[in-house]
């Protein structure tokens, strides 16, 4: 195991180190981020709508398409808004105006999705629409790569000097947006000619293109297994696991949850397995690594060090808050709590999927706030009880894994403390 650490440890961290902060990938994973709060603000009317009550439902129903309106405008847009918050953070990356490079991220986007002009069935002009097919997360490729486009081409712009330059008493805002003109019009233009002129549909050319990837993580083992034993061998080398591979697959778990949610709004049953909900809720209890079992042992320990550790750690724990537990018993480069760290993830993943693949608990249709306890965000994410019964049975793997390398490692810590104390 300690070769097999130091070989992580010299050979794929400095790597996954460098990956982790790599500009792109860093504007992506903060550009979707900043949509979160939305989400979740539009995932709760979905809930509202789907609660198991009979007479709830029956009561609700002729106020369904009110209802829905707040999920519509946050959740079904979700690319729109990340377009603007990922060209944000990728245009601050260059030194660049944030809100032009935000601006133009969104407008670039918007450029893939052709109005339609539409009439209702009485022959009524209603004017022009834009379809939402690819405004929520089905767009969310398609919004990653005309964000990079735009970005790039006002980067370029500004290092060529092709841009307009205004007097020094020309207010700031109004010099940006000048300055962001000749590369907006690149940008219109260039993609104006591949959609409207060349009729050439992006969004659905990336969603064929990436649809068998989808698929993989979606719905096969693999799919959820691979990044759960990235994840901890990550974490376990000292490198945020999460940072690394939830950039690099966190738009394909948003489409997949995109597809759920809008299974589960039409009155259907959600089908995708590998949400990022799969690993929040029954995978990382506690956050990654499901060490909330470990700050429970922690608790009862014998040594005072690991005592403390488990005091400090067990509150921030049960809101899945682990970065106090990783790094002050600490799990990084520990070989002795490394394994059950990767080990019990692993195991609680085959217990979900096969629960989920066989339809003993709903698949995740909602995104729940990520620090509320397990058990109340699965009820909530799913709708199901038996998702909350499955958090708990997952949690007592946990601690059967942990238990025997905590215990192996309390021994060791004793046996400096005693030893730390004769000497004294």
């Amino acid at each position: 195991m300690e070769k097999f650490m130091k070989y992580i440890e010299e050979k794929m961290m400095p790597p996954m180190a460098r990956l982790a902060e790599q500009r792109h990938l860093r504007a992506i994973r903060d550009g979707i981020i900043s949509t979160i709060s939305l989400i979740i603000i539009g995932c709760f009317f979905l809930v509202v709508v789907n609660l198991p009550i009979p007479a709830w439902k029956e009561f609700i129903t002729p106020y369904i398409g009110d209802i829905m309106i707040p999920f519509r405008v946050t959740v079904s847009l979700m690319a729109l808004y990340a377009s603007y918050g990922m060209g944000y953070s990728l245009s601050r990356s260059y030194d660049l105006d944030g809100v032009s490079g935000g601006v133009l991220s969104m407008a670039a986007f918007l450029m893939t999705n052709i109005p339609l002009n539409v009439t209702d069935k009485a022959g009524t002009a209603l004017g022009w629409m834009l379809p939402m097919n690819y405004l929520g997360g089905s767009g969310m490729f398609v919004a990653i790569l005309t964000m990079i486009f735009a970005v790039e081409i006002l980067r370029l712009c500004k290092e060529k000097n092709i841009t307009i330059k205004m007097p020094e008493q020309v207010p700031a805002s109004v010099a940006r947006s000048f300055e962001a003109l000749i590369p907006g019009g690149l940008i219109i233009i260039i993609l104006w000619i591949i959609r409207v002129m060349l009729k050439f549909d992006i969004n659905a050319f990336i969603m064929k293109l990436f649809s068998p990837l989808v698929n993989v993580a979606g719905n096969t083992f693999l799919g959820v297994f691979l990044p759960v034993l990235l994840i901890c061998l990550l974490w376990v080398s000292g490198v945020h696991g999460v940072s690394v591979i939830g950039s690099l697959l966190r738009p394909i778990w948003l489409v997949l949850l995109d597809q759920n949610m809008a299974a589960v709004a039409a009155g259907d049953i959600a089908t995708n397995i590998g949400t990022e909900g799969f690993f929040d809720l029954f995978v990382w209890i506690g956050g990654s690594g499901g060490t909330l079992a470990l700050c429970v042992l922690f608790l009862f320990s014998k040594s005072s060090y690991l005592k403390q550790v488990g005091k400090f750690s067990i509150i921030p724990g049960l809101f899945n808050i682990n970065e106090p537990i990783i790094f002050g018993a600490p799990i990084v480069l520990n070989p002795i709590l490394g394994i059950p760290f990767v080990v019990g993830p692993l195991i609680n993943t085959v217990t979900t999927y096969v629960a989920m693949s066989l339809g003993w608990v709903k698949k995740v249709s909602v995104m729940a706030p990520w620090t509320l306890p397990s058990p109340v965000k699965a009820f909530l994410a799913t709708n199901d009880w038996r998702a909350a019964v499955l958090t708990i049975i997952n949690f007592c793997i946990s601690l059967a894994v942990f238990y025997p390398f905590f215990k192996i490692y309390e021994a060791k810590l004793i046996q400096e403390e005693t030893q730390g104390a004769v000497e004294e």
